[in-house]
């Protein structure tokens, strides 16, 4: 039985005819953050297990409390991590246990950056809680990596518009549009990741209340890039 001819295939590159023109499109922008991400963690320490929890409780539920009076700022909180740790002493054979150290660590990622810096001094004003922060970031969905892949390929296509008409010629059509790490291409970081402030101590020793910290947003690098083939007219060489 006679089976029916293949359809001729586009070779997978250019022809005299056909040339085929690759191009890599990039887009890099600056922009302001969107959120910013701070890690409270609260310790107790004591002799005995009950009462180092009880600490810790208590100290946690201050936290707690201190967070609920800027629920407007934050975006979300979470408690990553609880520990209580049994420290045994060094001398004897007996598990003897010398201290508890109990530690709970919170997440909080805020938007409002107005109120940042006065939270993470009152945080920081706490009893053996340590702040950890702030990391800056934009949401998984900013319209900021949006635009950055929108400009890569605006860029692919102005960078083979040029290479066609150094040779005289002109584009015909788009073969393939390909993100960054499609065809084996090292990809960029989505955003350049910010060296935290560090804001670590135990509880105020005088009454007033320590004024609020002065917390400069970073502005992010946002990176796209794109790897897009065309047909053009053939050269005028």
């Amino acid at each position: 039985m006679t089976q029916p001819p293949h359809p001729p295939t586009t070779p997978p590159y250019g022809t005299p005819d056909t040339p085929r023109l690759t191009v890599r499109g990039e887009a890099h922008l600056d922009v302001d953050p969107e959120i910013a991400r701070i890690q409270i963690t609260v310790t107790a320490r004591g002799t005995d297990r009950r009462t180092t929890l009880q600490d810790l409780t208590r100290r946690n539920q201050d936290t707690q409390k201190l967070l609920d009076t800027y629920a407007q700022a934050i975006h979300t909180r979470e408690t990553s991590a609880f520990t209580l740790t049994p420290h045994l002493t060094t001398k004897g054979r007996h598990e003897r246990v010398r201290a508890y150290h109990g530690t709970i660590h919170t997440t909080a990622t805020l938007t409002d950056f107005t109120a940042l810096g006065e939270l993470t001094t009152r945080l920081a004003d706490q009893e053996l809680t340590r702040v950890d922060g702030p990391w800056w970031a934009l949401r998984p969905d900013s319209p900021a990596h949006r635009a950055a892949r929108r400009q890569a390929v605006h860029d692919a296509v102005q960078r083979a518009r040029e290479y066609a008409e150094a040779l005289g010629a002109h584009l015909l059509a788009l073969v393939e549009l390909a993100d960054q790490d499609v065809d084996g291409y090292a990809p960029f970081p989505a955003a350049r990741a910010a060296a935290p402030a560090r804001m670590a101590f135990a509880g105020a020793t005088t009454p007033e209340t320590a004024p609020a910290l002065d917390l400069e947003p970073q502005r992010q690098q946002v990176y796209a890039q794109v790897n897009a083939r065309f047909t053009m007219t053939p050269p005028q060489l």
